[in-house]
């Protein structure tokens, strides 16, 4: 009895031990697996549905993601930049993205799609590696991934605006269509600046 109860801690130990060391999940993976569980056609009894296509969904997915990580992205260029200009436009980012996300995360709620709490992985590594630049690096750095993340950003709003099935995520993307263009118009002013 001993042996089987010391087999059965050892072996409890390294089950938790593996939990505590295991890679951190990416929450738009596991947003977009969610979403994809809850097909109504086939288990809406078990996941409560969604009301909006995977596509929809998707959408929602990255445009929250997306909103996340140019919120994390303007808090380090706040703290970062001694550029007036970069750090009000960092501060600009953290307001307009967090309104955004406040408004896509009501919709959420009503359509029953998960959203990501934590930026991906990969906007992860972004941020990690932004925030590692020295500050005569950073203001380039950053002025050139604002404006690649906003040209991918004006790209994904656009096609939902013009494509998207719901109408509540179609609204949303085309108001906010405007506000992604503004910020893309206002960074490339910055990086004209720069030079």
């Amino acid at each position: 009895m001993k042996k089987l109860s010391l087999i059965f801690m050892i072996a409890l130990a390294a089950y938790v031990f593996q939990g505590c060391h295991s890679a951190p999940k990416d929450e738009k993976a596991t947003a977009d697996s969610l979403n994809k569980t809850k097909d109504t056609s086939s288990n809406a009894a078990a996941t409560g549905g969604i009301a909006v296509t995977n596509d929809d969904a998707k959408f929602a997915t990255d445009a929250a993601n997306g909103g996340l990580a140019e919120v994390a992205l303007g808090n380090v260029a706040q703290q970062k930049s001694v550029n007036e200009k970069i750090r009000d436009f960092g501060a600009m980012m953290v307001k307009d993205h967090s309104k955004a996300g406040a408004e896509l995360g009501r919709i959420a709620k009503i359509k029953n799609i998960t959203l990501p709490t934590d930026v991906s992985a990969d906007e992860q590594k972004k941020i990690d590696a932004l925030a590692k630049k020295s500050v005569k690096d950073f203001d380039k750095a950053y002025v050139d991934a604002m404006i690649d993340g906003h040209n991918k950003a004006l790209k994904l709003f656009q096609d939902e605006a013009k494509n998207g099935t719901d109408a509540d995520l179609k609204a949303f993307a085309f108001r906010t269509v405007a506000v992604v263009q503004a910020h893309l118009d206002r960074i490339n002013e910055i990086k004209a600046s720069l030079k």
